[in-house]
């Protein structure tokens, strides 16, 4: 089934043409949540405590999701049901007894009756959903278990997935949405930006606003981007990985108070260390198959040899078992940030602190 377009869908949203049944999904973590937010705004306003039910999608229970699907909204115009993290290849984090065909069957059947007044969102950011390319057509193609659930919400509602852009396009995008407020850049000051915000569209969104507000109809410059734009550094990212490779508490710690330090970008602060760890544990498989810093740049279509350069220095002295663990802290990091109205910080804090004592 076709993967909706983000901008179609923001418009249709933002029209109040709402569908049924959403699966968003994608490595634009910020866009992924952004899309989220809005399509929950649109559904439930402000009173996302009467409308709105978050579910953990790795402790689904099924029985639980039927009864809730059915209830009529109050004090909203829908009923809405965020789900997080759902992963069809392994539904459960014990699966004893049960297969994944099974329990995804069940699901499918309980989705196929949203009734009308209810709005199901899945929202997947805790873990990389495979795809490839359809040369013919150039269609994306989800190529696990969870294509099944993506073409269900294809065709009874929308999929969607959110990639970050190649640079060149992403910084078309920044020139067109900088003229569009009156001002000018050039596509290698737009590129400067969108690197010194890591590709984070939602970051970039946000200095886009504040240089066009110090511009006043002027050309951004170089200059104007370094004075008003927090780098939200690669290095910073680079020294919290290999502080906790190294089991170094003090530097983990000062790579993440860094970090934190622009509270304008605090964001996209979790997405970045997540990508990184996604990085290494993308290095320490192929190293593990023999594969080489080649293969996984071709693989995985990455714009800057250097971060996997990185990744296979740093992935070297952690196992792969490690890996897996920090990126499973990382996703439940996710789902308690996006669950609760803990503070950002002190759960980020918590975070290091449980992959500084995992084991190799």
């Amino acid at each position: 089934m076709p993967i909706s377009d983000v901008k179609a869908i923001k418009v249709a949203v933002k029209k109040g043409d709402l569908k049924n049944l959403y699966y968003i999904y994608g490595n634009n973590v910020p866009e992924v949540e952004q899309l989220t937010k809005l399509i929950i705004k649109a559904a439930v306003g402000d009173n996302e405590d009467f409308g709105l039910t978050r579910l953990d999608g790795k402790k689904l229970d099924l029985s639980q999701l039927y009864d809730m699907i059915g209830i009529m909204p109050m004090m909203t115009d829908y009923n809405c049901i965020l789900i997080n993290d759902y992963n069809c290849e392994r539904p459960f984090e014990d699966m004893r007894g049960q297969s994944a065909e099974n329990v995804n069957k069940k699901l499918f059947e309980i989705l196929k009756e949203i009734p009308s007044h209810t709005i199901v969102i899945f929202n997947v950011t805790g873990f990389d959903v495979p795809v490839r390319i359809d040369y013919k057509t150039r269609a994306t193609i989800i190529k696990d278990k969870n294509k099944k659930l993506s073409d269900l919400a294809a065709k009874n509602g929308e999929s969607v997935q959110c990639a970050v852009k190649p640079p060149q396009e992403l910084a078309k995008d920044i020139a067109a949405r900088i003229s569009a407020r009156g001002a000018e850049i050039s596509l290698n000051n737009a590129r400067l930006l969108a690197d010194m915000c890591l590709n984070d569209t939602l970051t970039i969104n946000n200095e886009v606003d504040k240089l066009c507000a110090y511009a006043n109809g002027r050309e951004v410059t170089a200059e104007m981007i370094h004075e008003m734009v927090h780098a939200n550094s690669d290095v910073d990212i680079f020294k919290l990985a290999d502080a906790v490779a190294a089991m170094n508490k003090s530097a983990a710690f000062e790579a993440l108070d860094e970090l934190m330090s622009d509270k304008d970008n605090r964001g996209a602060v979790l997405a970045a260390i997540t990508n990184s760890f996604l990085d290494m544990y993308r290095a320490a498989c192929a190293r593990s198959s023999g594969h080489s810093q080649t293969d996984v740049e071709k693989d995985f279509s990455y714009a800057w040899s250097f971060k996997v350069k990185n990744a296979f220095r740093d992935s070297s002295r952690m196992s792969v078992g490690r890996l897996r663990a920090c990126i499973k802290i990382l996703r439940d990091t996710n789902v308690k940030l996006n669950s609760t109205g803990a503070d950002e910080k002190t759960v980020l804090e918590q975070a290091v602190t449980q992959m500084l004592i995992t084991k190799n």
